[in-house]
């Protein structure tokens, strides 16, 4: 007998409809379909949060001229570049204005991984893996917003949403195909290549300051191609990388298991990863571990700022307590909601907040980087509004994260934010999947 969890999250104008998001019990195989619901969560997410608002304007960070049209990637068939359906990579554009016509903030948009051909396959049939699946327009807000009230630094940007097609960070190569032989296309370094060409076509290349970031997977893909986005935009040009929710800890899980480490060697040796990977980490270990943030960024040498909650519900329920581990439900409900979790499972999630403040220390010390690290039960905080800088955002130091990416980036202070344990901070947006409000 499978033993499924039900999450319902309010969604749809009013919160007049609802979408349901099933966990089943999954081995290893199954759990990577599992992460291309993962884009499921966050759109669920935002519905989450303005229909769950006290006031209708509580949350209003965008405009109508924020929906943006999907473009297709003109040079996709010359270059070889597909999704993993064979179908057109794309992404949304909205030119800059003002001072802001030659400064650009990309953002890569999250989603998982697929470890299996099952796997990415099932992917083939969702936006994560076809372009046919695309909304035709998405609405841009928190770091992509052009409101200054909610994007001081950067709303009159030239603004690039990449979308994500080909599960493996934008880090698979054709070759791993044929070894596979699969019908699926592993061409996510073809597809940033093909992307950057495109972008540097339509006005990039003239770019006197750049900002790649990105979220989830989206993140881990911002970290791999750091160095490489640097090298491609001109040599006085202001150029850093954020990465939002994608430090993704080489952590065993509570039983012992190695279990994200052995997802991402499936990662990698399906998609072929190893050739987008840090040539000087492979050299010295397996090349899975060198797909893992700790090893990327202490060999990148581009400035790179790093948002991330030291409680992130994701990790916490695939990397610390995969759902295997739970077969009586003793981590449900504190999966649910971290207000839920009893004194001993709190001590194991200060424990993995230990890990990770452990995993950082190197990169705290590197000259140019820049953290806000945060003690909320959330994933991704820059793509909206009322995490990205909003009246009640959350805040170290009584900074929004717009405001600490903002000071880093423009080299106005140092902004090495680390947030104090759980449950210290009251600005914190705390995720709840039982339907209550956020906390």
């Amino acid at each position: 007998m499978v033993n499924t969890q039900r999450w319902w999250l309010r969604a749809g104008v009013g919160g007049r409809s609802y979408i349901m998001i099933l966990w089943q019990r999954w081995g290893k195989r199954e759990w990577a379909i599992a992460a291309a619901g993962f884009a499921i969560v966050l759109l669920a997410f935002s519905f989450f949060l303005s229909s769950d608002s006290s006031s209708p304007d509580q949350f209003s960070g965008t405009t109508d001229t924020d929906f943006v049209p999907l473009v297709l990637l003109s040079n996709a068939v010359q270059r070889g570049a597909y999704c993993l359906d064979g179908s057109i990579p794309a992404y949304h554009f909205q030119k800059g204005f003002g001072s802001g016509t030659r400064r650009w903030v990309l953002h890569i948009e999250g989603g998982g991984w697929c470890n299996t051909v099952a796997s990415c396959s099932f992917r083939k049939g969702t936006p994560l893996g076809s372009s046919n699946f695309m909304e035709h327009q998405v609405q841009f807000s928190g770091i992509l917003s052009s409101d200054p009230s909610h994007n001081p630094d950067f709303y009159n940007w030239n603004k690039v949403k990449i979308r994500y097609c080909d599960g493996g960070s934008f880090a698979g190569h054709p070759e791993s195909e044929q070894k596979n032989d699969t019908k699926l296309f592993f061409r996510g370094q073809l597809i940033w290549e093909a992307m950057m060409d495109e972008l540097l076509s339509i006005g990039l290349s003239t770019a006197q300051q750049a900002l790649l970031s990105g979220c989830s997977a989206g993140g881990l893909a911002t970290l791999i191609h750091c160095d490489d986005f640097r090298g491609v935009l001109p040599n006085d040009a202001k150029v850093k990388c954020l990465s939002d929710a994608g430090f993704f800890l080489n952590e065993k899980d509570v039983a012992g298991n190695a279990t994200i480490q052995s997802f991402y060697h499936d990662v990698v040796n399906l998609q072929g990863v190893t050739g987008s990977l840090k040539k000087d980490c492979v050299a010295k270990m397996e090349a899975s571990k060198c797909f893992f943030p700790e090893q990327i960024v202490k060999r990148t040498n581009t400035p790179v700022f790093l948002v991330n909650p030291t409680y992130d519900f994701w990790q916490i329920k695939h990397i610390l307590v995969p759902g295997p581990l739970d077969p009586n439900d003793s981590w449900y409900k504190c999966q649910l909601s971290i207000q839920n979790c009893g004194p001993q499972q709190i001590q194991v999630l200060q424990g993995f907040r230990n890990s990770f403040l452990k995993a950082l220390l190197e990169f705290e010390q590197m000259k140019g980087g820049g953290m806000f690290i945060n003690s909320c039960y959330i994933h991704c905080q820059t793509w909206m509004s009322e995490t990205w800088h909003s009246p009640n955002s959350p805040r170290i130091n009584n900074k929004t994260i717009a405001e600490s990416v903002g000071d880093w980036f423009f080299e106005r202070k140092v902004t090495k934010y680390i947030d104090c344990p759980y449950p210290c901070n009251p600005t914190c947006y705390n995720m709840d999947f039982t339907g209550k409000r956020l906390h």
